[in-house]
């Protein structure tokens, strides 16, 4: 039975450092308006792309973060 190909992960270009905003997601509504900063550089987790938020714990998709602009 051949393996079934997972689709490539997002690939958003984030860095450590960089400002992005939650949007499109459950969290969204509770953090309107605060801007986090990116803490490490993205990883595949399970066929997503995350990252690490200063003040948050663990790592957050990141199809579900906008650069902020500040």
């Amino acid at each position: 039975m051949a393996k079934k190909k997972q689709p490539a992960p997002h690939r958003s270009g984030l860095q450590p450092g960089d400002t992005v905003v939650m949007h499109n997601c459950y969290e969204a509504p509770k953090h309107d308006g605060r801007i986090w900063t990116v803490r490490s550089e993205p990883w595949d987790l399970c066929g997503t792309e995350v990252v690490l938020l200063e003040g948050y714990s663990g790592g957050f998709s990141t199809e579900k973060l906008a650069r902020a602009r500040v």
